[in-house]
């Protein structure tokens, strides 16, 4: 599946005024207000792109010497399917690692990197609340170091397959 835009982030002075104002204006869905570690949160979505309307507490992840002073786009999100190829691409072409927000196995992971003005974008292949290709408790993107518990799962899987393999079957080389 090709990279897909699916998160659009805002900087907010008043989250529970700007999510009325989408919902009644565009009759967006809406998750509850929240709590994460970088920032007070909700969540609003079509269905295809997620609007994540943010209160940043601090320049931790937002990189924002005064966040209270700051409003408008401060960045957006692609949905990849490979996370570890996906960033040699972005590091290849200029791109540089900014932040991850939460861990790698977390459900609302992010891994933000800054384009060559200094825009942040992140990446994630899990998707994004209120989405329609958002994954539950996906486990793909990462690399077996990365995720220890999916490497033994992908062992596990190779050690049935070759068990259930029917011998004597063979693939022909196409001519």
């Amino acid at each position: 599946m090709p990279i897909r835009i699916r998160h659009i982030a805002l900087s907010v002075k008043d989250i529970d005024a700007t999510a009325d104002f989408y919902e009644k204006a565009f009759g967006l869905k809406r998750s509850p207000k929240s709590e994460g570690p970088t920032a007070y949160r909700v969540y609003m979505s079509d269905g295809e792109v997620n609007l994540a309307l943010l209160q940043y507490k601090s320049e931790v992840g937002s990189g924002i010497k005064n966040p209270s002073e700051f409003v408008g786009i401060h960045h957006f999100g692609f949905q990849c399917d490979d996370l570890p190829a996906q960033q040699k691409q972005i590091e290849k072409a200029g791109g540089k690692f900014f932040f991850d927000l939460g861990e790698p196995e977390d459900e609302g992971f992010e891994r933000k990197f800054k384009d060559p003005n200094g825009i942040v974008f992140d990446i994630n292949w899990k998707g994004w609340q209120l989405t329609k290709d958002k994954v539950k408790n996906a486990k793909g993107g990462l690399t077996p170091e990365q995720a220890p518990a999916t490497k033994r799962a992908a062992a596990a899987r190779k050690k049935v397959s070759k068990k259930t393999a029917r011998p004597g079957k063979m693939a022909r080389k196409k001519k």
